[in-house]
């Protein structure tokens, strides 16, 4: 049996794709959410309460813990990141389970440079140095935990990101888009669905717990590039975009704190930000989905929503 902690867009694919395989799941969230399915399980459970936790976890041999925080910022993140992860890998020692993690780039402290698994991951201050510290707890906690490191998400059910709500719908209706810091520099975007296809094989191969991998990414796009590939897959025109400046961010951080908090990740955006997968690829068995066929599937799933919405 798996447990999943949290029904966003990982949460969601990974107890999908589990169920889809045969296994067991129990997803854990407040509100009880998560994918209809015969195999799946949804308990509403506070994942901040142990003797919960405890009981949820009985019986597990993999937890996928992916649960952000509740807002994006760093002081948010501080105050419960670290304590959410404590517990569950406590929990997940106490049952036998290896917990396996979502990751961000944030720590890697040299992002000028291509990232790959063997990159130092030592940046300090703000989010990224709380990634950092959750990166060397999980190394030196007795809980076999494996973090599986992706780019910025895009594809079904990814919403609050560069590549989705800020992005598609705009695609969908023509309306010009306002991409941040540059349109044209190359980054890095890593689809969902290869996320949580590579935390679900890094579950099932004991010999890459206790590691960083990459998950499946294709070849680095800019803002510009992402816009078109949506345009193709919806068979529309694509739309103008542009780019707000950093230093209009910064100055907007000055009043603003969801500003600031935007702004201190601008150099993901002002310079090439590019990762490189190959080697977790031939440790997982596994490549990226073709950039068609990815976004065809998140216009497809944009499209969808939209109709309900209406």
């Amino acid at each position: 049996m798996y447990v999943v902690t949290g029904a966003g867009p990982v949460g969601y694919t990974v107890a999908e794709q589990l169920a889809h395989q045969g296994h067991q799941v129990r997803v854990l969230t407040r509100s009880g959410s998560g994918p209809e399915h015969p195999l799946v399980e949804r308990l509403r459970a506070d994942v901040s309460d142990p003797s919960q936790l405890d009981e949820a976890l009985k019986g597990a041999t993999a937890v996928f813990h992916c649960i952000h925080g509740s807002a994006y910022r760093a002081s948010v993140w501080a105050a419960e990141l670290p304590q959410a992860e404590q517990l569950v890998m406590n929990a997940a020692a106490a049952a036998g389970a290896v917990v396996v993690f979502p990751e961000s780039l944030y720590s890697y402290s040299e992002p000028d440079r291509l990232m790959t698994e063997s990159s130092p991951r030592e940046a300090t201050s703000g989010k990224r140095g709380i990634r950092t510290q959750l990166l060397k707890t999980r190394e030196a906690h007795a809980a076999n935990t494996v973090s599986v490191v992706a780019g910025d998400f895009f594809g079904p059910r990814v919403k609050m990101a560069h590549a989705g709500e800020r992005m598609v719908p705009l695609v969908l209706t023509g309306k010009p888009i306002q991409a941040i810091g540059s349109a044209d520099r190359p980054h890095s975007f890593t689809y969902v669905p290869d996320l949580a296809a590579a935390m679900i094989a890094a579950a099932l191969k004991p010999e890459l717990w206790d590691t960083v991998l990459h998950a499946p990414t294709g070849s680095p796009m800019t803002q510009r590039e992402v816009a078109a590939a949506y345009a193709g897959a919806a068979g529309v025109a694509t739309p103008k975009v542009s780019a707000v400046p950093g230093w209009v961010l910064r100055v907007a951080g000055i009043f603003s704190t969801d500003m600031r908090e935007l702004a201190e990740l601008l150099y993901q955006f002002e310079r090439p930000f590019v990762m490189d997968s190959s080697e977790s690829q031939l440790l997982l068995g596994l490549e990226p989905t073709p950039l068609a066929e990815a976004a065809a599937a998140t216009v497809a799933w944009w499209s969808g929503a939209a109709r309900q919405a209406s």
